[in-house]
């Protein structure tokens, strides 16, 4: 080699994928561990400096091989599996005791054992709880745990919040519009009915109770053509279905459709549509399929039920019944009576899992980052380009590349320097904005044999004793991106406090300003303990080839780019085809393997491969995470809780930026979550493509983190993996805008995708966060309304409207707040859009009217249940503010700092009745506990507009200007607070437009200092 820089032989060191000759053992569970394994010593190769040759060691790469596990069949996919329900005798109940609250009862098994899955529970103990005026809860768990069942394992309060009656429910369980029935015949089953209506909403006759060690089986039959939305977390409509498996089983894995995802999250919202006859009121159900909304008038009833359930599980959702299937833990079970879908969000997390976290006013601004971010220059360039191209920018991120050998705590010195970082940093926090880091969820070990491999994170933690084990009581060393790792054992008394010491050491070096997880489900990139007597080859590189390397080239671009970019196409596709190629001239053909299945044996658990297999996406459980038998410091398996250590290290990073930053509210964007993680982080939607599919799937999987108690949610704009391309980007920047959380991330060694790269999507960013950043305050007190009292940010149009039944599936369009109608392209090539404007043309009085944002105009001749075509050239999204709507903005600037200092205004859009209503929220936009609020009210009707506030905050921007859309016949003076507004008055009585402009010198000592009354009527 004639010439080679150092760079160049330390990239070779990092990313070499040669193996060398050398081989290694793939542990199959973490028992082996202390098995003798197979150990590879780390080869040499030499390079030519200068003229000088020099030698290095040659990376190891982890063998594909240590990440295959079992050939595992789901049981749902397997000709040969068991149907519980035909073998198993259910259960009969008896004791029966009532108390005030509800009623308990023994369950006995009612026939033989048939130990299908696992060990049969002999004895249940039944416990009906009605708890507050709203929620009902049905528990079932072993009656006795001892000796013989010891390691069944009931899922604790102290890892997961369990709803308790309310202090009030004395007085208030009898106004509960849920009731509980059982039965004993044939075997013990039970129902849920709604007392107001009859309707039965859970009803288990006709099919038996399984309860084993491993397995937990109970069927509720469901009326024909359902509507159920939730059990996340996957990528799929917002209806779920009739027809389909929801497996919840934490699994790092690139958003493949259908199946498992990062979190855990087993609550479901349901909601029944009933014919009302005009003239007796009776209700008929019918199906939302076969409502003519035309004609017939609607009411709908909707509920919720949570499963209190950390095991993996999975729900088999039938045309005329769902199958809640579990492999471990108990029967909690929580039923919310509604009867809309706002108060079922509300009532699931007012009474289970906590309302989310409030979010930092900088966090609603534009966040960019990608993978693949060199340096602290390369990231001045970025953040220089947008102010270049006149792009706001709040936040920047780094993927992993910042750190050294990508590990957690660390800066890379040569290329993210500490004392380079600082001075980046500064100069970002001086202009308003902010920097939020990745940070991994395992923690690299030094290689024993190399003195130089020092990391004190992981020395600090081991003397803490904070790893998660093996069974023989030995560190658990998977691997993840740094090499061969250790994991946070987040049940060891002091993990806490270790995470919240790192993050405190780190911050002292890079002042961040919030903290992105990642890899929490948890990841480890082989099966079992495989850095157990490994560790002399770390730092070691993953299984597979990272992006951009030989063989892992990204041709991959969006559907439909071969009819835009024929050229690139096709030089694209000749690349794919070659790279294929070549992999397939060197790969080693594989024989078939049978599949696996496990028999249970009685009193055992087989925990590394439980007798049930769900439908996971990575097969083996033990596939890309860590064992199911990873032992924990209290003697927990992993089996028993993996779907919550991405809850976990939420709440341990919570409480590490609470000492952070005491007294401001923690920003954090986590992956992996469960039922009540809303309360510390926001998530966005993992590693999707860049593909128009995802653009139209980030919607429901917002609408449904809506559900689960998590407006702070967003998507890797643009797509994360594979290259976007122009018009893919332009119409995502735009739909992204209305999400509250608003990032454009992509992978390694893809094009960039930086708003400025394309000079459309640069414009269409522009005007997209203008219309942003002008409502943040809007955005802003939906936030606060989430958090206070658990109401959606993000809505369907069935959840606002909720007596259309042609609504039901709708979720190409969606509502931010109750005002605004978002209606996006999203298809490849369109220059138009089909969307309904729902509640329009409906009832003696027209319905709900629509103003089109653009040009402040109603949307003329709308028919009741109408998919109108709607025009929109690339560059434009349609967007509609709802009649009665009262919206508070501020003038938009380049940082959210910037708009809270702008002037304010206010978009008033008249219903047909010619009145509007809104509010606004308003405080410093960080603290934690506020000093000072102000809340403001907004009512109009009979032409004025009424303004009242409340509270102590001091908000002294001017009021500038006031629009109203629907203006019905003449406008006479102007008055704003007795004083005639003589000038800056605009009326354009064919649109029933009023433009009321130049109101400073009216609010000069601040817009809501005093309440006011702004007249325009006759």
């Amino acid at each position: 080699m004639s010439s080679i820089s150092k760079a160049l032989i330390y990239a070779l060191l990092l990313t070499s994928t040669t193996i060398h000759g050398q081989t290694t053992s793939r542990a199959t569970s973490a028992d082996d561990s202390s098995s003798p394994q197979t150990t590879a010593t780390p080869s040499i190769d030499t390079v030519e400096i200068d003229g000088t040759s020099s030698t290095y060691s040659v990376q190891f790469t982890i063998p594909a091989s240590a990440d295959v596990g079992e050939n595992v069949i789901p049981n749902v996919l397997d000709p040969q599996a068991v149907d519980a329900q035909t073998v198993c005798p259910g259960y009969k109940a008896s004791d029966l005791q009532r108390n005030p609250y509800g009623f308990t009862a023994i369950l006995t098994l009612a026939g033989e054992p048939c130990n299908v899955y696992g060990t049969d529970i002999e004895s249940l103990s039944l416990a009906v709880e009605y708890q507050s005026k709203d929620r009902v809860n049905i528990n079932i768990v072993p009656a006795n745990i001892d000796a013989s069942n010891s390691s069944h394992y009931i899922l604790p309060e102290t890892l997961v919040e369990k709803p308790r009656i309310d202090s009030d429910a004395n007085s208030t369980v009898q106004d509960i519009d849920l009731q509980i029935t059982w039965s004993n015949d044939p075997s013990f089953s039970f129902a849920v009915i709604r007392r107001s209506t009859g309707d039965v909403l859970f009803d288990s006759s006709g099919s038996v109770l399984v309860f084993e060690n491993q397995f937990i089986e109970f069927v509720s039959s469901l009326p024909e053509d359902y509507n159920l939305y939730g059990l996340g977390e996957h990528i799929h409509g917002l209806r779920l279905g009739n027809n389909w498996t929801a497996t919840l089983y934490a699994a790092d894995i690139g958003d493949p459709i259908d199946y498992n995802l990062y979190g855990s999250h087993p609550f479901y919202l349901d909601t029944r549509y009933f014919a009302v006859d005009p003239e007796t009121g009776n209700r008929t159900y019918t199906p939302a399929s076969n409502a003519s909304v035309a004609d017939d008038e609607y009411e709908s009833y909707s509920h919720g039920v949570y499963l209190r359930n950390a095991h993996g599980q999975e729900i088999v959702l039938k045309p005329e019944n769902i199958t809640w299937r579990t492999i471990g833990g108990s029967i909690d079970l929580y039923f919310f009576d509604g009867p809309t879908q706002p108060e079922v969000t509300k009532q699931y997390q007012e009474g289970a899992i906590g309302y989310p976290a409030m979010q930092q006013y900088f966090t609603f601004g534009y966040h960019q980052c990608r993978w693949g971010y060199a340096n602290w220059s390369q990231l001045q360039e970025v953040v220089d380009n947008f102010k270049r191209f006149d792009i706001p920018l709040e936040n920047i991120w780094t993927d992993i590349d910042y750190m050294q050998s990508y590990r957690d705590f660390t800066n890379d010195p040569p290329t993210f320097s500490v004392p380079e970082g600082q001075q980046f940093l500064a100069r970002l926090h001086a202009n308003g904005q902010h920097y939020i880091p990745i940070v991994d969820s395992a923690i690299y070990i030094p290689n024993p044999d190399n003195g130089t491999d020092d990391y004190p994170p992981y020395y600090r933690g081991h003397d803490m004793d904070v790893w998660m084990h093996n069974p023989d009581g030995s560190e658990y060393i998977g691997a993840v991106w740094p090499g061969y790792t250790v994991f946070p054992d987040w049940h060891s008394t002091n993990s806490v406090a270790y995470w919240t010491q790192e993050m405190a050491l780190w911050y002292d070096q890079i002042p961040f300003d919030g903290i992105w997880i990642d890899m929490s489900e948890v990841s480890s990139f082989c099966v079992g303990s495989c850095g157990t007597g490994n560790l002399s080859l770390n730092p070691v590189h993953p299984p597979f080839g990272l992006p951009g390397e030989v063989g892992s080239v990204v041709f991959d671009y969006p559907e439909g780019f071969n009819l835009t970019n024929a050229t690139e196409a096709a030089s694209a596709s000749a690349g794919s085809s070659s790279q294929a190629s070549m992999i397939s001239a060197t790969s080693v053909p594989t024989a078939t393997r049978p599949y696996f299945r496990t028999t249970p044996t009685a009193g055992a658990r087989d925990v590394d491969h439980p007798p049930y297999a769900i439908n996971n996406v990575q097969g083996d459980l033990a596939v890309h995470a860590i064992s199911p038998n990873a032992t924990h410091a209290d003697g927990v398996l992993d089996y028993d809780v993996h779907n919550l250590f991405g809850h976990q290290i939420l709440n341990a990073t919570y409480q590490a930026l609470l000492n952070v930053f005491p007294g401001k509210r923690p920003f954090i964007i986590g992956r992996s979550t469960f039922a009540g993680s809303g309360k510390y982080a926001g998530h966005w939607g993992g590693d999707n493509s860049a593909k128009w599919a995802y653009m139209y799937f980030s919607i429901p999987q917002a609408l449904s983190f809506s559900l689960f108690g998590f407006p702070m949610f967003g998507v890797d704009t643009c797509g994360f993996n594979g290259n976007s391309d122009e018009e893919l980007c332009n119409r995502w920047m735009q739909l992204s805008a209305f999400f509250p959380f608003y990032r454009n991330h992509n992978t390694l060694s893809t094009i960039p995708q930086e708003p400025y790269i394309w000079s459309s999507v640069a414009s269409a960013t522009r005007t997209a966060i203008s219309v942003r950043y002008s409502l943040l305050p809007y955005i802003y007190t939906l936030f606060h309304a989430s958090h206070t009292t658990g109401s959606a940010v993000m809505r369907a149009l069935a959840w606002e409207f909720p007596n259309d039944p042609t609504l039901a599936n709708a979720d190409h369009q969606f509502l931010l707040g109750t005002s605004l109608l978002v209606t996006p392209v999203l298809e490849q090539g369109a220059t138009s859009v089909r969307g309904v404007f729902p509640g329009a043309g409906g009832g003696d009085d027209g319905g709900t009217i629509w103003y089109d944002w653009y040009n402040q105009t109603a949307i003329a001749n709308l028919q009741k249940g109408e998919n109108r075509t709607i025009d929109a050239p690339l560059g434009h999204i349609p967007l509609f503010v709802r009649g009665g709507s009262v919206i508070p903005m501020q003038k938009p600037g380049y940082t959210t700092k910037e708009c809270r200092q702008g002037e304010w205004s206010l978009l008033v859009a008249l219903d047909v009745m010619g009145t509007a209503r809104g509010e606004l929220y308003v405080d410093d936009g960080e603290s934690l506990v506020q000093n000072a609020t102000l809340e403001v009210s907004f009512v109009v009707q009979g032409g004025a507009l009424s303004v009242s506030a409340r509270g102590g905050y001091v908000e002294e921007n001017r009021l500038a200007n006031v629009t109203v859309m629907g203006v019905q016949g003449g406008v006479g003076d102007v008055k704003l607070g007795g004083s005639i507004v003589g000038e800056g008055v605009e009326f354009e009585e064919e649109q029933g437009l009023l433009k009321i402009s130049g109101l400073q010198n009216y609010t000069g000592d601040g817009a809501w200092m005093r309440d006011w009354i702004l007249s325009w009527s006759d």
